[in-house]
């Protein structure tokens, strides 16, 4: 398989270029060139099928013109020793959780992933990256669990000062690991500003091999697409009609990665979210994306620092728009609205939602004349672990949900005695005094 900016079908790159240097230069996002029929890789795939399993015979089959099967393999296993849990909850009800992982957030499973598949890229190849991110905490607690004990991959995470969160002593480059933090004299908005400015300056990511662990890199979208298939040999033996995911929005990531599962013939039918200003319903009552009016090559590049995937989705749309306006279906929700459907989680199935669930489940039984008329079951995506919004759900329920240690472990606070930086300049004076070259 290869892979093709969002600006430019002529900008063409394998999978390694296009997880080591991510984001093309035109401006765009690299999206995969998809022209493969994957069912016969899940056929014979069922309950008893491993995560780590499905995940590995699936990225054999989108990259085996790079890399062999064992090395493929070898790359999921290493990866996921975690992986989704799919519950029934009621007739032709089920949740996807995706939060039973090692910080109880789903962007590990992507995370580790991206990790895994750099460090087995520079083993073979030589050479190494280094991951550039702003963060608030949970981004920066998964990429030091999964870079603990890797040769070839570091990471220099920039955070407003006071946001350090889920790192060890182990994980400091002055102590020998593979994390840089960096604490910034401002916002969040700040870092972000830090970041894009940095990877404007092409020598400078060549020069620290630069990369993003955020889903603006495909090699940390890629995994989110294994979810469907999964999902689909826990329930294959006890639904006979459509499967439909229901999802919150958030940077659009799940949702791509659904769509490029359904172009790769695995088994998804429809997708349910709620609406926000850029997926949204047209006048007839069908999906609609009102960005796409304007022409990507007028846009501002994307951005490194706080990607979202709607270019993606715009992407998908311009190519089967048609089919995806029956395909995806929004559901205008709102907060009044998510917060009756967190209740009914509660209430109904002992269920914490936060927010983004709960905002799901309202689209669901804003839909209901979809599912009804194809008597389809729908699967409700939980991302995140809901002790994550505990206030959210305290206020919502009047109970607050348990903490587990792993999440709570995440979540502690870190005191870093360095200076605070201010500006990018200081930034790349200290990646360069930090050994962070060879």
């Amino acid at each position: 398989m290869k892979f093709v900016s969002t600006r430019d079908a002529g900008n063409v790159a394998d999978f390694e270029k296009a997880v080591l240097d991510c984001m093309p230069s035109d401006g765009g996002l690299y999206v995969p060139k998809i022209t493969a029929d994957l069912r016969r890789w899940i056929l014979y795939a069922d309950a008893n099928t491993s995560f780590a399993s499905i995940a590995g015979t699936l990225t054999s089959a989108c990259i085996n013109d790079e890399f062999s099967p064992i090395i493929c393999e070898t790359i999921a296993s290493k990866a996921f020793d975690f992986s989704p849990e799919v519950k029934k909850i009621d007739d032709r009800f089920y949740s996807l959780r995706l939060y039973k992982t090692p910080t109880g957030s789903h962007k590990d499973f992507g995370i580790s992933f991206l990790v895994n598949c750099l460090e087995t890229i520079h083993a073979l190849k030589g050479g190494f990256s280094t991951f550039l991110d702003a963060t608030i905490g949970e981004l920066g607690a998964s990429l030091a669990r999964f870079l603990r004990g890797k040769k070839y991959v570091k990471a220099v995470l920039v955070y407003p000062k006071g946001k350090v969160r889920g790192l060890e002593e182990q994980d400091f480059v002055w102590n020998g690991g593979n994390i840089l933090p960096v604490e910034i004299d401002g916002t969040e908005a700040d870092c972000h500003k830090i970041v894009r400015e940095i990877f404007a300056q092409r020598k400078l990511v060549e020069k620290f091999r630069l990369t993003v662990a955020n889903t603006a890199n495909i090699g940390r979208l890629m995994p989110q697409l294994f979810f469907y298939p999964y999902a689909f040999t826990r329930l294959k033996k006890e639904v006979y009609s459509d499967i439909c995911y229901a999802m919150p929005c958030g940077n659009y990531s799940n949702l791509v990665a659904g769509l490029y599962s359904w172009r790769l013939s695995l088994p998804v039918n429809a997708f349910i979210c709620p609406s926000t200003a850029s997926l949204t319903l047209d006048p007839t009552g069908l999906c609609s994306v009102p960005d796409d009016m304007v022409p990507f090559e007028k846009r501002l590049p994307s951005d490194p620092a706080s990607p979202s995937n709607l270019e993606r989705l715009e992407d998908i749309f311009c190519r089967n728009s048609l089919m995806l306006k029956n395909f995806v279906y929004p559901a205008n929700v709102s907060d009044f609205e998510a917060d009756e459907a967190c209740r009914e989680l509660f209430m109904k199935h002992s269920i914490f939602a936060d927010r983004n669930t709960a905002g799901a489940y309202a689209a669901i039984k804003k839909r209901r004349d979809f599912l009804e008329e194809d008597a389809a079951a729908v699967v409700l995506i939980e991302r995140d672990d809901p002790s994550l919004s505990t206030e959210y759900v305290r206020h919502t329920t009047g109970i607050a949900p348990q903490m587990p240690q792993n999440v709570e472990q995440a979540l502690r606070e870190v005191k870093l005695a360095g200076k605070t930086l201010k500006n990018a300049q200081e930034l790349v004076l200290l990646m360069e005094n930090s050994g962070l070259l060879p």
